[in-house]
C-alpha cells in the first residue's frame, strides 16, 4: 500500500484512473486561481475573500497583513506548479500529492479552531475557505483510498 502512495520511481505510469486524474487536475485549477487571488490581489485576499475586519491604527496593520496573504499566495502558486507538474509528467504521484492536500487542509483547521484562533469579531463574514476545509478533508481522505483501491482492484484483475 505504502508504494502506491510512494512509488519506488515517478512516472506516467498510473492505475489510479482517469476521475482520480481528472478530479486532481480541477484541484490543481482551484489552487492556481486561488493562489493568484492572494498574490495579485490589493489586500491579499484578506479583507474581500478571507473577510477580515479592516484596521484603523497607525502605522497601518493592515498593510502587514496584505503583505502575509501574499506570501502565502505565492506558496500556493508554487504547490500548484508542482501539481501542474505531475499531472504532466508524474502521475503516479497523484495519491502522494492528495496525502500533501489532506495534510494542508488539515492543518489549516488544526491551526485555525486550535494553535491560533481568531474570534469572530475580526470577520465580517464567513471566507469561503472556511467552508472548503471541511469539504477538502473528506474528499481528499477518499481520494488516497479511491487511489489505493483502483490499483489494487487494476493489479489482480492484470
Amino acid at each position: 500500500m505504502l508504494n502506491i502512495i510512494i512509488p519506488n520511481e515517478a512516472n506516467n505510469k498510473t492505475t489510479i484512473g482517469k476521475i482520480n486524474i481528472i478530479l486532481f487536475g480541477i484541484i490543481t485549477i482551484v489552487t492556481l486561481l486561488r493562489s493568484m487571488a492572494h498574490v495579485f490581489l490589493p489586500d491579499g485576499g484578506a479583507n474581500s475573500i478571507a473577510t477580515l475586519i479592516t484596521f484603523t491604527e497607525s502605522p497601518d496593520p493592515d498593510a502587514v497583513i496584505h503583505f502575509v496573504f501574499s506570501l502565502w499566495g505565492l506558496s500556493q502558486l508554487l504547490m500548484g506548479f508542482f501539481y501542474i507538474l505531475v499531472l504532466a509528467k508524474y502521475r503516479n504521484l497523484i495519491p502522494l500529492m492528495w496525502v500533501f492536500i489532506l495534510m494542508e487542509y488539515l492543518g489549516r483547521v488544526l491551526i485555525g479552531t486550535v494553535l491560533k484562533p481568531l474570534g469572530e469579531y475580526y470577520f465580517v463574514g464567513t471566507a469561503p475557505g472556511v467552508i472548503g476545509n471541511y469539504v477538502i478533508i473528506p474528499f481528499a481522505l477518499v481520494m488516497i483510498i479511491y487511489s489505493i483501491y483502483e490499483t489494487k482492484r487494476k493489479k489482480s484483475n492484470a
